[in-house]
């Protein structure tokens, strides 16, 4: 995925984007909606072979998106990259952040991501890194309710559903299918009960992941100057590419070693039964807590090893 900023601004981002093609990567962009995306940009990008483009659109009007976005005239010059996408046939994406500007009017986004015809919706929930800060952010009880909207959302729309930094929305998708299939067993049949990472729906695509995956686990971020770092929300480095091998990065770096291991993980997210699936978001415990393996800190639920300890 290239993103931003703006990916467009590298005059050699379309070469990038071909060798990765010729190597068998799939590839999707998600700049953000500004004059570079030209119509002539994205015939170039349909050319070297781009899987899917996505573009941000965080309210279902220009009033929402514009203020969450801080830049009048995004949502409508957004829009009106949309029709060259539509007209040059090339899959589209829509990526949200859920905030407390934007979660009352989640039904009518879901209707306007329908209307669009996209593929994919990449519902992201804040990190408060950067823009994103603390009091924008929805509360741990609201997660979970949209975490069930989503799910009961899946099961009616015709586009797929994907989450980035909720990690626990996999353990509602969990529990869901478990009441749905009236399955009380002890032992969480993980295989049956989610097969794709943070995501439902049938649509294949670039959104689809190993379950399971989190930051530095099964997933990597490397920035314009070749730095490593276990995702775009996670700013801690473990490496260059310059310097080094990235799969040797990947493979050896301590950080991103004790990011695979859910058992090195702190507090409830170390004891729950979900957390080979889950493991809470890593970039969201660093970012309130300034240690990566602590607990999700927007997490409603109580582990059943902690509820029994209660019992005693």
């Amino acid at each position: 995925v290239f993103t931003g900023g703006d990916p467009l601004m590298r005059e050699d981002v379309f070469d990038i984007a071909a060798y990765a093609v010729k190597k068998g990567v799939r590839v999707s962009m998600t700049p953000s909606a500004t004059p570079n995306v030209t119509k002539e940009a994205i015939e170039k990008a349909k050319e070297v072979g781009l899987s899917r483009w996505a573009f941000s659109i965080d309210g279902p009007t220009a009033e929402v998106h514009d203020h969450f976005r801080g830049t009048a005239g995004s949502f409508d010059l957004t829009m009106e990259r949309i029709k060259y996408l539509h007209e040059l046939e090339i899959p589209i994406q829509i990526n949200t952040v859920i905030s407390r500007y934007n979660i009352d009017y989640l039904d009518e986004m879901a209707k306007m991501v329908e209307d669009l015809e996209c593929v994919l919706w990449s519902v992201f929930f804040l990190v408060p890194t950067g823009r994103g800060q603390e009091k924008d952010m929805i509360s741990p009880v609201e997660h979970e309710k949209v975490f069930n909207w989503l799910y009961d959302l899946s099961k009616r729309v015709s586009f797929d559903i994907k989450t980035t930094a909720a990690q626990h929305y996999r353990r509602v998708v969990i529990q869901q299918k478990m009441r749905e299939a009236k399955d009380h067993i002890e032992e969480i049949d993980y295989l049956n009960a989610l097969t794709k990472e943070g995501m439902t729906g049938s649509i294949d695509g670039l959104g689809r992941a190993p379950k399971g995956v989190n930051d530095g686990n099964g997933f990597v971020f490397i920035s314009h100057v070749g730095d490593v770092y276990p995702s775009g929300l996670l700013p801690v480095k473990a490496g260059n590419v310059r310097e080094q091998p990235l799969g040797e990065i990947y493979r050896e770096s301590p950080i991103f070693k004790s990011l695979r291991n859910p058992d090195e993980y702190k507090g409830k997210c170390g004891v729950c039964e979900f957390r080979y699936v889950c493991g809470g978001s890593r970039s969201r415990a660093y970012a309130m807590t300034g240690d990566y393996l602590e607990s999700e800190p927007f997490c409603v639920y109580i582990p059943k090893a902690m509820r029994k300890q209660k019992q005693l």
